[in-house]
């Protein structure tokens, strides 16, 4: 892997997280029954940082749950043996408005994969979908309510997204396979 350029440095994401969080209370007119899901790994930093940011904007914070989607996804083969996690939801969802929040939208497997989780734990009153960045390259008709940046990529790219209270830093890169 090489590098190619940097897309988003730390007060970037951070840009991007205050707008889409003013977005998320627009377009749901509050926060009432509002909740966020951050998928792991980085969705869960993602979701609590928009969390803050709600705060910030209507006084109060949406509850933040944490969700793992190891055996949900479709590209884990039988025979392998996934590390699954722990799936933290601290709430009911039934009839609540939750935004899933992930990092990288490519193929939106990932998106099927927590739609998936989140109706085997109840029923929402409706999904939405946060995605940090969007590569292009959906394989499934599913596309994100917010968007931090649009960025299209060829396959050979890597997107590489980076927090601060995993990674030690915040910022988004374009990485190249190399052969």
């Amino acid at each position: 892997m090489s590098f190619k350029a940097r897309l988003m440095d730390g007060e970037a994401v951070s840009r991007a997280l205050i707008r889409i969080a003013h977005q998320i209370v627009e377009k749901n007119h509050g926060i009432e029954n509002l909740c966020l899901i951050g998928i792991k790994t980085r969705g869960i930093p993602l979701a609590k940082r928009l969390a803050a940011n709600i705060r910030d904007i209507e006084g109060a914070e949406p509850p933040v749950g944490e969700l793992d989607i190891t055996l949900y996804r479709d590209d884990i083969s039988p025979l392998a043996d996934p590390v699954v996690s722990s799936t933290n939801i601290p709430f009911d969802i039934n009839g609540r408005v939750i935004v899933l929040v992930d990092d990288v939208l490519f193929t939106c497997r990932t998106a099927r994969a927590a739609m998936d989780a989140i109706t085997d734990l109840g029923r929402p009153k409706s999904i939405q979908l946060f995605a940090l960045i969007d590569r292009g390259h959906a394989e499934l008709p599913i596309k994100a309510n917010y968007i931090g940046k649009s960025i299209p990529t060829s396959l050979s790219e890597i997107v590489s997204v980076k927090l601060e209270e995993i990674d030690g830093e915040t910022s988004v890169s374009i990485l190249e396979e190399t052969s």
